[in-house]
């Protein structure tokens, strides 16, 4: 029995992932990755490296890629709610410049594939959030880039609580503009 129900979005690429939940009075059990399934839902994706990261209320991370060495990604929340987006910088795709969010959350459990050629940032609406993912290449730190967060060409609907600034570092709120930052070819 697979535990993986595989949603195609409207960006070619990008997929929401349910996972089945099993619980009890004890609490819970879910897969978030099992190859074999994985292969079942017709993903095969080759994982090199996982990451973390905790953020609380406000701050939103991104919107990030890697240059020469993109990374596809499969992200979830295990604790608390995110605003998830994807931005395409495929500029051979028919959704170049357009971009995808989602809430996910640790009570739901959904896991979102961004496959590589995107840049990829999240919201915390949360008072604290859990957040990991898997690459399918390393991260390397001369590589990266990114694309402001506001850019109103590509209008991401941000669902920012603080109206003034959400919180974030001072490299991310100086980005390039989507017509300025790199693209894939």
């Amino acid at each position: 029995m697979n535990n993986f129900t595989l949603n195609r979005l409207p960006i070619d690429g990008l997929l929401l992932i349910e996972t089945k939940k099993y619980g009890d009075d004890r609490g819970f059990f879910m897969e978030t990755y099992n190859e074999e399934g994985f292969r079942e839902i017709g993903l095969s994706l080759d994982f090199v490296q996982d990451n973390r990261s905790r953020s609380r209320r406000g701050i939103l991370r991104g919107l990030h890629f890697q240059k020469t060495h993109p990374q596809g990604k499969l992200v979830c929340v295990t604790n608390g709610e995110v605003f998830d987006v994807a931005v395409d910088l495929r500029k051979s795709s028919t959704t170049f410049g357009e971009w995808f969010g989602v809430n996910l959350s640790g009570d739901r459990g959904t896991l979102f594939y961004i496959p590589p050629g995107f840049a990829h940032g999240f919201y915390v609406l949360s008072d604290t959030a859990d957040f990991m993912y898997k690459c399918t290449d390393f991260y390397r730190p001369d590589d990266e880039g990114g694309l402001l967060w506001n850019d109103p060409a590509v209008g991401i609907a941000w669902p920012v609580c603080d109206v003034s600034y959400p919180v974030m570092t001072e490299k991310d709120k100086h980005y390039p503009v989507f017509a300025d930052c790199f693209h894939y070819e």
